[in-house]
């Protein structure tokens, strides 16, 4: 016997965001203050919307409200339906505006050669630049924030174009009182025994810490560290080393640190990063330039520096194989 034919519901965004704020605050009167709307019209607003779908979404106290079951459902739904919305409208305003693109970058990586390159072959093109954080690479090119990211490896490469720029040696950072601070450069054996900084992403941890390290043993666990700031202050107090970028200007250098260059380990790896289906002509002509003109040449050295990366299928076996294997 064939089911009931059930008419679809008209969702009405605006409706489905202030469900959403409600929920988020569990009280009419601190939502409405978010939304700049008088109570009672908030509340007819909600009510419209359980109407459209036939469920009571709130259940209405003198302490504020919660969601029922059906509201608690029907929550990551909203929540993603409006992500939806704002992504469609993002990459429908990209399609429609060629003339326009935005450049992304990480760290102290510098691409003013690059981009002012491009700004001078399409005068009249939008050429903008967003610096983003180290996990940020991969959401911000896939939710059209960003057309091309310069960035370090490793991060997550689902649907993304990643083509080499140069590489980057490594350092170790070391308080200025460590028995390696004084050093031309050192080895991997030279602090084999070394606790270093930790992170919360394995795959950066991992190529970070070369852990596992050649001989299969795990590297010592030094704090688990989420910001840059957090790191150096690890290491100036002597809690743990880091590995780092040799040119890095993410930020002022710290005078009670050092940076000992780090001899047969494989360097860093400076890439961009774009979507796989992109179709804006400026993205092209970027690339283009990016391996033309980005060589690591116009880096600074700098004590301190800010690696990466987030989630996802990273190439971290890859990246520390033995330093003298070839880059593929």
């Amino acid at each position: 016997m064939p089911s009931a034919h059930v008419p679809p519901v008209d969702f009405d965004l605006r409706l489905v965001r202030y469900f959403t704020v409600v929920a988020e605050h569990g009280n009419f009167r601190r939502a409405t203050a978010e939304l700049r709307l008088a109570q009672p019209s908030l509340s007819r607003q909600i009510q419209s919307l359980e109407k459209r779908l036939g469920v009571c979404l709130l259940d209405r106290t003198t302490r504020g409200c919660h969601l029922t079951a059906a509201g608690q459902a029907f929550l990551p739904q909203a929540e993603a339906l409006l992500w939806s919305a704002e992504l469609a409208a993002r990459t429908t305003r990209a399609a429609a505006a060629p003339g326009a693109v935005t450049i992304g970058y990480v760290g102290g990586l510098i691409i003013t050669t690059a981009v002012r390159e491009l700004r001078t072959s399409h005068p009249h093109a939008d050429v903008t630049t967003l610096h983003l954080d180290w996990n940020d690479v991969h959401t911000a090119l896939l939710d059209h924030r960003v057309d091309a990211v310069i960035a370090r490896e490793p991060f997550p490469t689902d649907r993304v174009r990643v083509t080499p720029l140069y590489q980057e040696p490594r350092v170790l950072l070391v308080p200025t009182t460590h028995r390696l601070a004084g050093k031309e450069s050192v080895t991997l054996d030279d602090f084999a025994d070394e606790p270093l900084i930790r992170y919360p992403d394995p795959a950066y941890d991992a190529f970070w810490r070369i852990d596992p390290r050649p001989d299969g043993r795990p590297a010592p666990d030094g704090p688990l560290v989420e910001a840059h700031a957090d790191k150096l202050e690890a290491i100036a107090g002597g809690q743990a080393l880091a590995l780092a970028p040799a040119t890095d200007g993410n930020s002022t250098p710290r005078h009670d640190l050092a940076a000992v260059p780090v001899q047969g380990i494989q360097p860093c790896h400076v890439v961009i990063a774009t979507r796989t289906r992109e179709r804006n002509p400026l993205v092209t002509t970027f690339h283009e330039t990016a391996r033309s003109h980005l060589t690591g040449r116009d880096t600074l050295p700098a004590v301190s520096i800010a690696p990466h990366q987030p989630r996802g299928p990273f190439r971290t076996a890859e990246l520390n194989r033995p330093a003298d294997a070839p880059y593929r």
